[in-house]
């Protein structure tokens, strides 16, 4: 006689499973397994490097590049969507910061995967001073290791960079807390300019 697989399972936190939830827990499982990113995410570029080139559209539709803004410091934020909670907080703290920022001969730039018609909106509804570039296929997201590239979405993540009148990479923050973001970009600046 051939054993069969129980109705019923207990498991092993001694919570009974039919067969009918552990297919079902099978199945979620394998969807989730699809959800992972396709491939594995870029390095983060190397700091005293040259920056990863890139030419965007700017919420206007004007084309931007890395060679703009030689001869400034350049504050580079990647963030994941316009009009979210984290993104809108740090949006807004780059903006009230901006006379700051300048004031120590810097840019701010921000890039996302929305497209220029969302950025649009987005620096009108906050009065943000500064442009917003559309990185829609992600590929400058992607040549910063700020990409997360899922099989039904991507998204930059939350990352910025300092690049200063040269084009050199000289910070990178991966771990982003859009609350004081803005004020540590200020101090980095600040003790960069120093060196």
């Amino acid at each position: 006689m051939q054993s069969q697989e129980p109705r019923n399972a207990v498991s092993p936190d001694g919570a009974v499973q039919s067969r009918h939830s552990r297919s079902l827990l099978s199945r979620l499982g394998a969807a989730l397994v699809a959800l992972l990113p396709l491939a594995a995410p870029a390095a983060t570029p190397p700091i005293n490097a040259p920056a990863p080139a890139f030419s965007l559209k700017d919420q206007s539709g004007t084309m931007r590049s890395l060679n703009d803004f030689r001869g400034k410091w350049l504050v580079l934020y990647f963030y994941p969507k316009n009009d979210t909670p984290g993104c809108t907080t740090e949006a807004c703290n780059f903006r009230d910061g901006h006379a700051m920022i300048q004031s120590r001969g810097a840019e701010v730039v921000g890039v996302s995967v929305d497209d220029t018609v969302s950025h649009q909106a987005f620096i009108a509804k906050y009065q943000l001073p500064f442009p917003l570039l559309a990185d829609v296929e992600g590929s400058v997201a992607q040549r910063y290791g700020a990409l997360s590239d899922w099989k039904v979405v991507k998204f930059a993540k939350r990352q910025t960079f300092l690049i200063d009148p040269q084009g050199m990479l000289r910070k990178a923050y991966t771990s982003v807390d859009p609350d004081t973001h803005a004020q540590q970009v200020l101090q980095d600046l600040d003790a960069l300019a120093k060196k």
